[in-house]
């Protein structure tokens, strides 16, 4: 069996992609560490908006609603 790259999976692996780039930014060139980590850490926290808010891991806002069978 297959494993399937699922949408959560790449927003993951964008988070590291993004990090690890900053950090190679910072270590193989003359911008700041802190520059180039931040701005890395602006395209993670904008990856993890999009994963949350605009594609998030509900159908619609119904399914909010629901209980949760684990916490009764």
């Amino acid at each position: 069996m297959a494993y399937t790259w699922q949408y959560y999976d790449l927003v993951l692996l964008g988070v590291f992609a993004s990090m690890s780039v900053g950090g190679a930014v910072a270590a193989l060139t003359s911008v700041a560490a802190t520059t180039s980590v931040l701005a890395a850490g602006f395209v993670a926290v904008a990856l993890i908006g999009h994963g949350l808010f605009v594609n998030g891991p509900v159908d619609g806002a119904d399914d909010l609603t629901d209980e949760v069978e684990a916490l009764n």
